[in-house]
Parts: structure tokens; C-alpha cells; sequence
């Protein structure tokens, strides 16, 4: 079970939940990998909608390392990700979120 207050989020591979958080080592190794000066940069990219697939993969793949399934992205792109691409964006801007809320902040109460 995942745990908003942490900075989880489920994300369905192969019919599977796999929990994806965000961890310090995480957001270094996707900073590294988009290749962005700052960790404000690689928030903004994904804020401002600039960002590519590949980014999205590579935003999963750090969520998924964090949450503790060691996966690379070519591993990542041969798994079916439930709900496509759209179930996947959506996870993706929720570990945002979580990653950078404090907890209480949300609007939603962490659902």
C-alpha cells in the first residue's frame, strides 16, 4: 500500500502495482539523465508541459527505482504501463506533486 505522506504513488505495469517515489538519489540520477542545470529546471520542464515521452520514461523509471523495482528504461518501454499513456502522465504529475507538496497542503487530502 502506498503512502501519499511519503511521496508514493502506484503505478500499474503489467497488471502489477509497482509504488514509485522520488527519492534524493532519484531526482539526481533524472536530473543527470534529462540533463537539466537545476532541480528547478526539470520541475519547470514538466510544469510548463515541455517535456518529451523520453522524459516521462525517464521520470517513471527514477519513481519506480525510488520505490524500490530496480528497472532501466529499456527494461521499462518493453512492460505495458495499465491505462497507456495517459495513466502514465497522470502518475507521473501525481509523484510531482506528492515529491514537492508538503503534506496537508493538497487540496485533495492525498487522494
Amino acid at each position: 500500500m502506498v503512502n501519499p505522506y511519503r511521496g508514493e504513488v502506484t503505478l500499474g505495469v503489467d497488471g502489477a502495482p509497482r509504488v514509485m517515489r522520488l527519492t534524493l538519489g532519484a531526482l539526481a540520477e533524472l536530473e543527470a539523465k534529462l540533463e537539466c542545470d537545476s532541480l528547478l529546471e526539470m520541475i519547470a520542464r514538466f510544469e510548463n508541459g515541455a517535456f518529451r515521452v523520453r522524459d516521462l520514461i525517464g521520470l517513471l523509471t527514477a519513481g519506480l527505482n525510488g520505490g524500490g523495482w530496480r528497472v532501466d528504461e529499456a527494461e521499462l518501454i518493453e512492460h505495458r504501463i495499465d491505462g497507456g499513456p495517459l495513466a502514465a502522465a497522470q502518475a507521473a504529475a501525481r509523484l510531482l506533486k506528492l515529491t514537492f507538496t508538503l503534506p496537508g497542503d493538497e487540496p485533495d487530502g492525498g487522494q
